[in-house]
């Protein structure tokens, strides 16, 4: 038990790791989650994966219920970020960012490292660039629309 001890602080801190610059991004952002909430998931989400490994074994089938609960979780923590104004919703890509670090954190318990880390950097790619484009290029019409300067002074 306990010379498994190094393995799991391993598979935490990089879990940690890997969802501090999503997180980091959010807080930012100033979006509803940041810095903690994301490591947070990720390494709750590590650490039942582990849990899952060591109680379970190679049992697939209740390996697959662990991730399916853990999913449910992490799917209700990341509708908390989804806010509604009127016909405007706002949070969508930190509730998926949410979702993604939960699959980073459980990706890493598995031992699936290369795949938590591609995680990580894809969303914090979409996030940190994609994320400027699409508001730079933002037309103001429907759900979304932001009154434009009309030039005329108020």
């Amino acid at each position: 038990m306990w010379g498994d001890v190094p393995n799991h602080l391993v598979r935490l801190a990089l879990a940690f790791l890997f969802a501090l610059p999503v997180g980091w991004n959010r807080e930012r952002e100033a979006r509803s989650a940041g810095l903690r909430t994301f490591p947070i998931v990720a390494m709750a989400s590590c650490g039942l994966s582990i849990l899952a490994i060591e109680i379970l074994g190679e049992r697939a089938p209740e390996q697959a219920r662990i991730l399916q609960g853990l999913f449910t979780g992490v799917g209700f923590v990341g509708g908390g970020a989804i806010l509604k104004s009127g016909s405007t919703v706002h949070g969508t890509a930190t509730a998926a960012s949410i979702l993604n670090v939960g699959v980073i954190g459980a990706a890493v318990g598995f031992g699936f490292y290369d795949l938590g880390l591609i995680l990580a950097l894809a969303n914090f790619l979409v996030l940190a660039i994609i994320t400027p484009l699409k508001d730079k290029h933002k037309e103001p019409s429907g759900d979304n629309a932001e009154p434009r300067d009309s030039g005329k002074s108020r």
